[in-house]
């Protein structure tokens, strides 16, 4: 941690400059950049262009059905709740900051997935007869995707950063996450169906590298604000039901039509399923009073379905699926208990919704797993074209074997690492400028100096602290006894 740490204080500026980047002049300014480059690259691709008609009978397409908008839409409706509902309310836990989380997701959401179109158009769409990009369905899911990563990264500084530094953790979130994409999935060609290593791990060291660049030695002048009350536990709960629910759709969304699709579906549906088994007895068991602490049940429930994602369209089998969610239940609750409190204080790394356990450690599980995986394959359990189908064997990759296969899927966890720390670095280093708007120690965890909030909340007496996700209750119940 020595070079982030001499990184950081080379980042450090005065904070008395009167000059500050406001909010509705970012704005303002992103969308009209956008309306521009839109009307510059943005084209309909082939389904939804009014010439379908007329791509229908060259292709010999009998019927209007056979467009992916009927194949794909209900996946990304899915998706699309996921990430304005699922991670807008399973932030929402703060006690005196649910206007901000569940706000600031969906204006940086709104915000991301536009840059996402092109950035990702830039690599993946554009035609290059005409210059432009053509999108459609999968292209919004893929949009959806990219944004999630930034969503992930918000999690880590939940609370301590302004809006305008939101939309500059998205701005270069979504360009590191197309190029990363890019490298992983096309270059190395390593398979990752439900973005166990492109989104999740990505995502979760991207914030976690920013959280240490912004690192507030004084932040304990808003832990009074820094926990949960009965009620926001509840709307954070409302969250975490959508995304459990839906994390099916999640990494089976651009999957082959078929059998992938259906194997993805089933085997995160199974892991899901493991993954609350094991955090409620590991919840309780390492209470002092076997009580379930409502911070692993938010968040550690869900960690089968992102370590099962790059696998989830792989022959993991049902017993497998429940083995990853089984383990990574367990290794995600003792994440919040332990690991979380020992990077804060030795890593100097401030985790407000432990992301590293959610989706940190479960992300490089998924990576790991689908590694093994891959290089397990055979003709006996997939067959010869189904072998060749789900890992893609084509083009220039028609001679990839299995055991091969397996060495780049474990590449693209490094990828993934890498650009996440050192994007992470870099982008927590340009946060750190005071141009950015960011709130006081004294004022982080609070909607206040943001929002307009009623008139019976503006001057709220202190609440007792209920829960953390930094500590447990229990370490809170003894120092106050103490």
């Amino acid at each position: 941690m020595g070079g982030v740490q001499s990184f950081r204080e080379l980042c450090d500026r005065p904070k008395n400059t009167n000059v500050r980047l406001s909010l509705p002049a970012v704005c303002f300014v992103w969308q009209i950049a956008m309306i521009i480059l839109f009307g510059i690259f943005i084209r309909y691709d082939e389904e939804s262009d009014a010439h379908w008609i007329e791509h229908r009978k060259h292709k010999n397409i009998s019927s209007d059905i056979e467009n992916d908008f009927y194949f794909r839409y209900p996946s990304f409706q899915d998706v699309h709740v996921m990430i304005f509902v699922g991670f807008g309310f399973l932030m929402t836990f703060l006690k005196r900051y649910s206007f901000g989380g569940v706000g600031f997701n969906f204006l940086i959401a709104a915000f991301g997935l536009q840059w996402a179109l092109l950035m990702q158009g830039w690599f993946h769409s554009l035609d290059y007869t005409d210059g432009k990009i053509k999108i459609g369905i999968e292209n919004l899911i893929n949009a959806d995707f990219c944004v999630a990563g930034c969503l992930i990264a918000y999690g880590a500084i939940l609370g301590k950063v302004s809006p305008v530094q939101l939309m500059v953790l998205t701005l270069f979130g979504i360009t590191l996450f197309a190029v990363e994409e890019f490298i992983i999935l096309n270059l190395i060609h390593a398979r990752d169906a439900g973005g166990s290593m492109v989104i999740h791990t990505f995502g979760a060291y991207y914030g976690l590298s920013i959280s240490a660049m912004l690192y507030r030695p004084n932040l304990d002048q808003s832990s009074a604000l820094h926990g949960s009350v009965y009620h926001s536990d509840v709307f954070a709960m409302i969250g975490t039901l959508y995304l459990w629910m839906f994390w099916p759709s999640f990494n089976s969304a651009i999957t082959d039509h078929g059998d992938a699709q259906h194997r993805a579906a089933i085997n995160t549906y199974l892991a899901l399923a493991a993954t609350v088994l094991t955090t409620m007895a590991i919840s309780s068991l390492f209470q002092k009073h076997g009580k379930l602490d409502m911070v692993h049940i938010q968040n550690s429930t869900l960690a089968g379905g992102v370590a099962v994602g790059t696998a989830a369209e792989f022959m993991l089998m049902p017993y497998g699926s429940l083995i990853v969610g089984f383990c990574c239940g367990i290794i995600s609750t003792l994440g919040y208990i332990y690991l979380t409190p020992f990077m804060e204080k030795y890593l100097k790394i401030q985790d407000t919704c432990g992301i590293h356990n959610l989706h940190g450690m479960p992300g490089v599980i998924g990576g790991i797993v689908g590694a093994i995986t891959a290089a397990a394959a055979s003709e006996a359990v997939y067959g010869q074209e189904g072998l060749i189908n789900t890992f893609d064997f084509v083009g220039d990759f028609k001679d990839m074997v299995p055991s091969k296969q397996g060495g780049h899927q474990a590449a693209g966890i490094c990828v993934a690492v890498c650009f996440g720390i050192g994007g992470g670095v870099i982008v927590g280093g340009i946060l750190r400028l005071p141009i950015w708007g960011d709130p006081a120690d004294d004022s982080c965890f609070d909607d206040e100096p943001y929002w307009e909030l009623p008139e019976d909340e503006e001057s709220i007496p202190p609440i007792v602290q209920y829960n953390n996700h930094m500590r447990n209750k229990d370490e809170i119940m003894d120092s106050n006894i103490v």
